[in-house]
């Protein structure tokens, strides 16, 4: 089997009324995302970025929004769970690289708390979980403020 690499992109929309959680973090701001369960775009992102890597069905196959099981449900919860399934094939996380597209609110002064977040729901260390930020330059619905988008690459292999 050897090594493999998945990525993974998702998008919310930025709505009043919710929490703001990217890696299973609140992060104090004005605005939440909106989705069937917590809604946090950097878990998702990385949850299909290993899920690709294995060749194993995506997050909306997994854990379909119309399920009221996994209405508000942790993200992080759902990543535990494809964490099983991947050791279920064999596989295990070498590495996942991430990053956050929004302008605001500032993320730098969350990385650190995020990367534990991540990397403690994957079991792996924290040293092989990069979590980054960027803005479009105030470009397309991010830099209206519209939505929050990440990405994930993840590299797995045979688990050991």
């Amino acid at each position: 089997m050897g090594e493999r690499v998945g990525i993974g992109f998702d998008v919310h929309r930025l709505v009043e009324g919710r929490d703001l959680i990217l890696g299973g973090v609140t992060i104090p701001w004005d605005k939440g995302l909106d989705g069937h369960s917590d809604a946090d775009v950097l878990a998702h992102a990385i949850m299909d970025a290993i899920l690709g890597a294995a060749a194993l069905p995506d997050i909306g196959r997994l854990f379909p929004d119309d399920y009221e099981e996994y209405e508000g449900i942790s993200s992080l919860l759902l990543l535990e769970r494809v964490m099983d399934l991947l050791a279920e094939e064999g596989y295990g996380v070498v590495n996942v690289d991430s990053t956050i597209i929004c302008e605001e609110p500032k993320i730098m002064p969350h990385t650190e708390k995020i990367r534990e977040c991540l990397a403690k729901a994957m079991n792996i260390p924290v040293s092989c979980v990069s979590v980054k930020a960027t803005t479009t330059e105030k470009l397309g619905f991010t830099g209206r403020g519209e939505g929050i988008a990440a990405q994930a690459i993840c590299m797995i292999t045979d688990a050991i």
